[in-house]
This record gives structure tokens, C-alpha cells and sequence, in this order.
């Protein structure tokens, strides 16, 4: 699933101070390869060069 900026996303990624909170996709980015990758704003911070993968959407 690819995201929008203003989604709602869960953020998964063991190595991240933001691993299991949700946050707002505020960038969406394009690889060189085709693959998009994500800006994440959290209430503490943000996190950038997400990938996809690591995203999933935020049910509240």
C-alpha cells in the first residue's frame, strides 16, 4: 500500500525511537529505483527515509 502525505501510519522499525507509534506521512519521496520513501512527523520528532514496507496504516 503506498501512502498519501496527511495519512495516519504506525511506524515499524526496531531500530527507531518511533518504532510502534503512529505518526503523519508530511513527505513522500521517490527513489532513483521507482520506490517511494517517507517523512514521518511524530509528536517528538520525525523520521525520513521510510520505507514503505516498514509503514502500515493507523486505525484510529
Amino acid at each position: 500500500m503506498s501512502f498519501e502525505e496527511d495519512d495516519r501510519a504506525v511506524l515499524h522499525d526496531e531500530h527507531s525511537e518511533f518504532d510502534g507509534e503512529t505518526g503523519t506521512v508530511t513527505q513522500v519521496m521517490e527513489t532513483m529505483f521507482g520506490d517511494a520513501t517517507y517523512t514521518v512527523t511524530f509528536e517528538e520528532g520525525q523520521e525520513s527515509g521510510v520505507p514503505e514496507d516498514a509503514l502500515e496504516p493507523a486505525t484510529e
